[in-house]
């Protein structure tokens, strides 16, 4: 029988109520971790670890990453009743940020693609960042670089009692190629990414390792909401054919929290099917 690769390991998944921290979640669990889910609602974050499938079990936590307070008293939590943990994942994100016209975007995208198409020339014009409002940037960075940071801090203070641990960053293919449609994400994922290089360095010493994740267009409920045109155009730039698929992603999350890994830190693996080869 193949041994578990987190056996007895206690693993944190951030935003692990769906999508690819849900994936993630239950991947870990399958592979022997007591996995702690957190998400901003406390119901969703109960339905993953009522899913969880392992000799580990699982504990949801309700949390906002974004605000240090809610963090330190998660991690709390944590070391309260598991007294310990050995893997992170900072995966809680969103895709749009609070008064973002997805619609409206969409629409833009699809013009461009359009007129790229057509042959004629580009004539219409995105405008994104120039209409981009301060609320909407503020929070994409307090969720994904603000919460990456408060939930990495408080990690190491309790992976630094023993001088081991593994560090995953979910950061995006936004971050090696931009992506003019959501100039915060793509600098909050780019945010991660630098982030994940300097802290690795930083805790090297103690045998504690950080890495992170690039997905390119994963089959989500995040990406659920794009429109078919635009569906079609990522396809085409993609030389593997498909989305990818949660469970793919999930894996990579897996190969970079086990032993797989111990020579590895500081870098970043992108599942993305060839959209981006760098």
């Amino acid at each position: 029988m193949e041994t578990m690769k987190l056996k007895d390991r206690v693993a944190l998944v951030t935003g692990g109520g769906s999508g690819l921290g849900r994936a993630i979640a239950l991947l870990f669990a399958e592979e022997g971790a007591h996995v702690v889910v957190n998400e901003l609602r406390l119901e969703t974050a109960q339905q993953t670890v009522a899913a969880l499938k392992g000799p580990g079990g699982g504990r949801a936590i309700q949390a906002d990453v974004a605000d240090s307070a809610q963090v330190k008293a998660m991690f709390a939590t944590i070391e309260r009743e598991l007294g310990a943990l050995d893997i992170l994942v900072n995966n809680a994100g969103i895709a749009f940020g609070p008064g973002d016209d997805r619609g409206e975007i969409g629409r833009k995208a699809e013009a461009v693609i359009m007129e790229l198409v057509s042959g004629q020339g580009v004539r219409s014009h995105m405008d994104i960042t120039q209409n981009l409002s301060d609320e909407s940037w503020r929070r994409m960075l307090a969720v994904h670089l603000d919460g990456t940071f408060f939930c990495t801090r408080e990690a190491l203070r309790l992976m630094s009692r023993k001088n081991r641990g593994a560090i995953v960053n979910l950061s995006s293919v936004a971050a090696l190629t931009g992506l003019e449609s959501v100039p915060h994400y793509s600098a909050a994922k780019g945010g991660i990414l630098a982030f994940t290089r300097a802290v690795a360095r930083d805790v090297a010493s103690r045998g504690i390792r950080v890495n992170a994740i690039c997905p390119g267009y994963i089959d989500t409920p995040m990406t659920e909401p794009i429109s078919p045109l635009i569906k079609k155009a990522v396809l085409a730039r993609t030389p593997l054919g498909r989305t990818g698929d949660a469970r793919e992603v999930a894996a990579t999350a897996l190969f970079l929290a086990s032993d797989d890994s111990s020579f590895f830190t500081g870098q970043w693996l992108s599942p993305n099917g060839g959209i981006f080869i760098g």
